[in-house]
Parts: structure tokens; C-alpha cells; sequence
């Protein structure tokens, strides 16, 4: 696990010519390239830095973080013995990149605080650029950093490994698992180490987050509303966990069958609702008494209805809101300022480009040229007119977001096309669906039958 000999040569040579500013470079690896690309293009992280910056004062943080903190900890104090005698500094660092704890031997920590490997200073990559505990927060599986790989040649010196432990509801980075050596390479049992370690601890997170379902689920049951009202209870993601039948229709999601398991929720099919979610969640992690009215748009429907949020919450933890749709005030008790109205006009403006991965080089698109988009687990597939390449972004809903805008639409949970770029509607058995996008090739794209309507309305069929 280091880099020696001509591997060593080339990822130098390649580190300076992109530092320099070159566009592209060969025989890098294509995570640690497109690391390179975020902390020169988005982070603009100084290649020359040989010290991580202190950390800014941390906010309030919930019971998981003190879960997740916990159990890395312990697993962190347990790390030498457990991969036998490895002589490296184990940090945890919180979301955010904040080391928070050490391990090690005396020598090693003196050596690691040098270059502020030390509890209170920031190793995201915004901040120290390519590095173990900042590029596997941008990641969702355990990353490997050697040498010049590192963004900043003053870390040049170490070989880093890092796993980053995800919320099991929004899949944000809660904390960060990491082991660093001086100039030695790690073994080769550290990232199988580090991927178990990640793995038990969000077992513990999903079986919370289980828990919290239940209790969304029961809020909604016993929530007051006037009758016909149509009510749903989402998590912190803004995905659905139980509906109502008069929810559901306006939601696109099957009525009056709870969704416990985070792994198992519905996703809505109003574009906004994630974002207002999220507005309402920084709203009421602020003033846990709040509540809140907005407007949302319909896009099947072509209305735009007004909505009460309303948090719940358990104890002192958010866990997630209940949504009276067509009620702004009254059912839901209103007393706060409403947020200001959310409709398809009011979306933040999206990136008129989507990065692609295609060998060791990634590849900017206009959402012109994709034709649809295609999951495998969190890996996002896009059939493109530059041929068949992996998105940058991790998960469909997540590229959903991006190109809500753009005429794209969800038609299954495995799939989302473009529009503008179906050239055929087939007719399957008992009233199936699909999508040719390309007359040539004769690909084609199934339609869930939940969709069908919302998509023959959107083809003015």
C-alpha cells in the first residue's frame, strides 16, 4: 500500500503538471484525480500547505454523533493491537473534518503535530486538500491516500486510510475513521479493518433509525387534522415513511403503508419537497417549538397547494415532520413565521454541467446529451451520446436533484430520462411501459406503473 518505483514517478510528475494547472493527467487514480479536481477547482486549497488549519467551534451535534463518537473511539484505542502492531496516528474526526481524538505512540503524535495531525484542526478537503480523513468524507466507501496522491505536498509524506460513517436517513457524513504512517505503508488489512468498523457502526445507526419510523409513523396516527386532510410524516431526507390515501395521490406513493427501515422509505415525487424538508429541519433544530406553513407546487397537477410542518420530535431529537397538505394554518396550529413559498421557481440554479467518469479522466456533459440514467445500488450509470459513463455523483436521487430542472423525470427506481430525448412510447404486456430513447439502438427504458400517469401527462399523451 505505497507508492515506490515507476508508480511513484509518474503520480509526482502527474501532481505538479495538474498543480500547474494542466487539464488532464495520466496514471492517477480516478478518485484521487477527481480529489485533485475538487480541492484546484471548487476547494481552491493552496498545493503548497504543510499545515492543516484549526478547526472553527462546533455547533450542536444529536445522539447519533455521540453514538458514532463512541464507538469509534473505542475501536480507534483498540486499532494497534488489533492490526498488529501497526505503528501509525488513528484520529476520529467529526463531519465536518474536526479531529477530535489521537492514537498512538509518543513519537508518532509529536511527528503527526507537525503538520497539525492533532485534535482541533480541519482535514476536510476544503481545507488540507486530498487526504484520508477529507476525501473518504466525500466518499462512500474506505479511501486509500499515498504520498504525493495528497494534495498538499507538505502531507506528502504519509500513506493515509480513512472510512467515513454515514447518517442511515440523509447519508451525510456523521464521522471519519482514520490511520496515517510516516513514510511506511500501511497493511494491507487496514481498509478491510476500516470498511468493518464503518459497517457496525451504521448497523447501530439503521436499527435507530428504525426506531425513529416507528415513532414517525405512530405521530402521524395520532396527529389531529380535519377530515379528508391530506397528511404524510417524512424523515430529515424529506422521504416518505407512512401516507395517507389523500398524501399519497398527491405524493405518488402507495397509502396507508409504513416504511420503518430508512432502506425501505418512499420517495416523493414533488421535486421541492427535499429541499423544503431540509429548510424545516434547520428551522426547528434552531427553535425545537417551531412550526411552519409554506407553498409547494404540484408538478403533475400544474398547482401549487399550501402545506403545514409540523417537527416531531422524540425527547429532544428531531426525527423527522408531519406535512398537512392544503392546510397552511389551523390543523397544523401555526404560530411562526412561514418560510418563504417554495415552488419549481424558487430552485436554486443547478449546474449547467454534469461531471462523468470515463477511464482515469472525467468528462463534462450538457444534460443534453444524456438520454437516461440508470442506478446500481449507489453507483449511477448515464447512456450518453459520448457512449455509456459512470456520473460523478453517488445515487439517483442525489443527480435527480441536479437535473430536476433540466426536463428530466423519474419513471422507476432504477431510472430517470430525459424527455426531450424519447423518441417512442411501447406498449408492453397488461399496459407496460417503455421508453426508446435512441431509434438506432433500440434502447429502451421501463416505466414503473406508478409513473405512467405523471408521465403521459408530462408527453401530453
Amino acid at each position: 500500500m505505497v507508492l515506490a518505483g515507476d508508480d511513484l514517478r509518474t503520480t509526482v510528475a502527474a501532481w505538479e503538471r495538474f498543480a500547474a494547472g494542466a487539464e488532464t493527467v495520466q496514471g492517477v487514480r480516478p478518485e484521487i484525480l477527481m480529489s485533485w479536481y475538487r480541492c484546484r477547482e471548487e476547494y481552491a486549497v493552496d498545493p503548497h500547505l504543510d499545515r492543516a488549519p484549526p478547526a472553527a467551534e462546533a455547533g450542536s451535534h444529536s445522539i447519533d454523533h455521540d453514538v458514532v463518537y463512541a464507538a469509534l473511539g473505542g475501536q480507534a484505542a483498540s486499532a494497534a493491537q488489533e492490526l498488529g502492531g501497526v505503528d501509525g496516528v488513528v484520529t476520529v474526526a467529526d463531519g465536518d473534518g474536526r479531529i477530535l481524538g489521537t492514537w498512538g505512540s509518543k513519537y508518532i503524535l509529536d511527528m503527526a503535530a507537525e503538520s497539525n495531525l492533532a485534535p482541533w484542526s480541519t482535514w476536510s478537503e476544503w481545507a488540507s486538500g486530498t487526504n484520508g480523513m477529507g476525501t473518504a468524507l466525500e466518499s462512500h466507501r474506505p479511501v486509500l491516500v499515498r504520498g504525493p496522491e495528497h494534495w498538499c505536498r507538505g502531507f506528502q509524506g504519509w500513506v493515509c486510510a480513512g472510512v467515513a460513517v454515514r447518517d442511515a436517513v440523509t447519508h451525510d457524513p456523521l464521522a471519519v475513521l482514520n490511520i496515517s504512517c510516516w513514510q511506511t505503508p500501511l497493511s494491507d488489512a487496514v481498509l478491510p479493518w476500516l470498511g468493518r468498523v464503518a459497517s457496525l457502526t451504521e448497523a447501530k445507526l439503521r436499527h435507530r433509525a428504525h426506531l425513529s419510523g416507528t415513532k414517525l409513523a405512530a405521530a402521524l396516527t395520532d396527529f389531529r387534522a380535519a377530515p379528508a386532510t391530506a397528511v404524510a410524516a417524512v424523515d430529515l431526507a424529506g422521504n416518505v415513511v407512512l401516507a395517507n390515501s389523500e398524501a399519497a395521490a398527491l405524493l405518488g406513493t402507495p397509502a396507508d403503508q409504513p416504511a420503518y427501515s430508512p432502506t425501505h422509505r418512499w420517495t416523493p415525487q414533488l421535486p421541492t419537497l427535499p429541499r423544503l424538508v431540509r429548510r424545516a429541519v434547520e428551522r426547528a433544530r434552531k427553535d425545537p417549538s417551531w412550526t411552519g406553513s409554506t407553498l409547494i407546487h404540484v408538478p403533475f397537477l400544474g398547482v401549487t397547494i399550501p402545506v403545514a410542518v409540523h417537527p416531531v420530535l422524540t425527547g429532544t431529537q428531531l426525527i423527522g415532520m408531519l406535512l398537512a397538505f392544503g392546510a397552511a394554518d389551523g390543523a397544523a396550529n401555526l404560530d411562526a413565521p412561514a418560510p418563504e413559498p417554495v415552488t419549481a421557481a424558487a430552485a436554486p440554479a443547478m449546474p449547467s454541467r454534469i461531471v462523468a467518469q470515463r477511464d482515469d479522466r472525467w468528462v463534462l456533459l450538457d444534460p443534453r446529451e444524456i438520454r437516461f440514467a440508470e442506478a446500481d445500488h449507489n453507483t449511477v450509470w448515464l447512456s450518453t451520446d459520448q457512449g455509456r459513463l459512470v456520473a460523478a455523483t453517488r445515487g439517483l436521487d442525489r443527480l435527480e436533484q441536479q437535473l430536476e430542472d433540466k426536463g428530466f423525470l423519474r419513471v422507476h427506481r432504477r431510472f430517470l430520462v430525459n424527455l426531450g430525448r424519447v423518441r417512442e412510447v411501447e406498449h408492453g404486456f397488461k399496459g407496460a411501459l417503455f421508453l426508446a430513447t435512441d431509434s438506432r439502438t433500440r434502447e429502451t427504458v421501463p416505466v414503473a406503473r406508478r409513473h405512467a400517469t405523471q408521465l403521459k401527462q408530462a408527453l401530453g399523451l
